[in-house]
């Protein structure tokens, strides 16, 4: 874990010209445990020591991690400071993200979650301290803040709306407490099911109504021709008995009694039909029955070549590589086929979106269990492929800056600025040319998983093509870029990382083979 980055400048121990006190524009989180009073009057050193391990094992190294400084701990809470607005909710949805599994095995009562605040503000600055209407706004959004959930102002999603791929509900302008102006307050959804539930949240409350509306109305329409109807029966016994029959047969509770001899004669087909269903030999098929569809595979020859670049520093040096025979998905792994796992149980959750797109919203760890449960059902050794595998796959033989040459080429990858309309969701897999391994989008549409631990650069990383797994793994690498990020991130030698147990909306994955 790295040193927390004092948010001070040099000469900030010298005392400010003339009493002006140094300000910046920030993006500030504030956070605070929910229930805090109740937690300690229950367990008050268990409580401070777990606190005091989540700052230290989790709230800290995030905060570094994503380029901001820790400004203060509260007692049951945190203040924090960055220059990216971007960095400050992609920081505050990894802390909450990662509170989730922590609390996933706790009783309700025992859960430590917090409430967090981003806003966007001048702020006054000192050695120890943050202040002005910026920070204040922020405690104003925290308190909001529903426990487990990133609040953010207006301010905030201006600067982050098209760089975060989340989605956002506004909750409106909230007048807060001694603030003059109201603050128009967002909420972030880091998850793609979440962002579809709270899409139709609405819609689905207006349907409810209108069918419940609906059934009144029809009920008391029934009502009425069932009345009117009755009473043209009562008008037409009158003349003659053997006529009044056929007209009030559908209405009046005594001419139906021939009906239970009808339906003595009805009732054994459909209930001998029932009773045989379950020893007929060809029952319907159920999804247990179907057979599993696996991805296309594409073999690849082992082969040596020099990987990384010099264009970016988490890419030197570079080196060379010497990779075995193995078998790599055509396709990223797609919607139709993460569902099949999560049918079968063995995937965390239903993805959402076209069959034939590639998966999204998949953390590090979704992606083994998906790769996990192909190995077992199939009894092949699936897994996910090695750094090294997959940028000798992307590179489909070339050691050019991408794989068709030096220069961007519009209609070859899915990204920002390759040359296509920007789009809200990456297009479906094989939509763009493959590369001369015949592999298709190794580079844009989606983020993809490999195996690999994250290293800052490749200082000490294997040579022979292994997935390099020592070290801190509470991040893992990423592949390829996303049809939300510009054409560097498409080049083969591109290389990020992220934390393993988060979900983000444009990373996906695809599966190797072994031998």
């Amino acid at each position: 874990m790295g040193e927390i980055r004092n948010f001070r400048s040099e000469n900030q121990d010298e005392p400010p010209p003339h009493g002006v006190m140094p300000r910046r524009l920030a993006a500030i989180i504030v956070g605070d445990i929910a229930s805090y009073s109740r937690l300690m009057q229950a367990d008050e050193e268990g409580t401070h020591v777990r606190v005091k391990r989540i700052e230290r094992d989790l709230i800290q190294p995030s905060i570094v991690e994503h380029h901001g400084a820790l400004v203060k701990t509260t007692g049951d809470g945190f203040i924090a400071i960055f220059d990216s607005p971007v960095e400050a909710v992609r920081c505050s949805i990894v802390i909450q993200q990662n509170l989730i599994g922590r609390n996933a095995t706790l009783p309700k009562h025992s859960r430590l979650e917090y409430r967090i605040g981003v806003n966007l503000g001048d702020v006054i600055v000192e050695p120890d301290d943050v202040y002005g209407d910026g920070v204040n706004i922020a405690t104003r959004i925290e308190g909001i803040a529903e426990p487990g959930q990133v609040y953010i102002s207006g301010a905030i999603y201006e600067q982050i709306k098209h760089k975060v791929v989340c989605g956002y509900e506004s909750l409106g302008d909230r007048k807060v407490k001694n603030i003059t102006d109201p603050v128009r307050i967002y909420r972030v959804l880091p998850d793609a099911d979440a962002v579809g539930k709270t899409r139709s949240r609405r819609e689905n409350a207006l349907i409810f109504f209108l069918a419940i509306t609906l059934l009144v109305i029809a009920a008391g329409a029934l009502w009425y021709l069932l009345a009117q109807s009755g009473g043209k029966g009562e008008r037409a016994a009158a003349p003659t008995a053997p006529s009044a029959a056929p007209t009030a047969a559908p209405a009046r509770p005594p001419i139906p009694q021939p009906m239970p001899s009808e339906a003595a004669t009805q009732i054994p087909q459909p209930s001998t039909s029932l009773a045989s269903a379950p020893s007929s030999p060809t029952p319907a098929p159920s999804p247990s029955s179907t057979p599993l569809r696996e991805p296309e595979m594409i073999s690849i020859r082992g082969g040596s070549f020099a990987m990384g670049s010099n264009d970016d520093p988490t890419e030197r040096p570079v080196h060379q590589v010497t990779i075995k025979p193995f078998s790599i998905g055509k396709y990223p792994v797609t919607v139709q086929e993460w569902n099949e796992c999560a049918a079968a149980k063995a995937c965390g959750f239903t993805a959402i979106g076209r069959d034939d797109s590639p998966v999204s919203n998949v953390s590090w760890a979704d992606a083994q269990q998906y790769a996990a449960w192909l190995a077992q059902a199939t009894k092949k050794p699936y897994r996910l492929p090695s750094e090294a595998e997959w940028e000798y796959a992307a590179r489909g033989g070339t050691q050019t800056k991408y794989w068709w040459g030096d220069k961007l080429q519009p209609g070859m990858a899915g990204c920002k600025d390759c040359g296509d309309l920007a789009a809200e969701q990456p297009a479906k897999v094989g939509s763009f040319r493959p590369n001369p391994f015949g592999l298709h989008d190794m580079g844009g549409g989606i983020d993809q998983w490999v195996e690999d631990c994250w290293h800052k650069n490749y200082q000490g990383a294997p040579l022979d093509g292994s997935a390099w797994s020592g070290g801190d793994c509470s991040s893992h690498v990423l592949r390829s870029g996303s049809w939300k990020n510009d054409s560097r991130y498409v080049r083969p030698s591109n290389r990020d990382g992220y934390d393993t147990n988060v979900r983000y909306p444009t990373h996906g994955f695809r599966v190797v083979l072994s031998p």
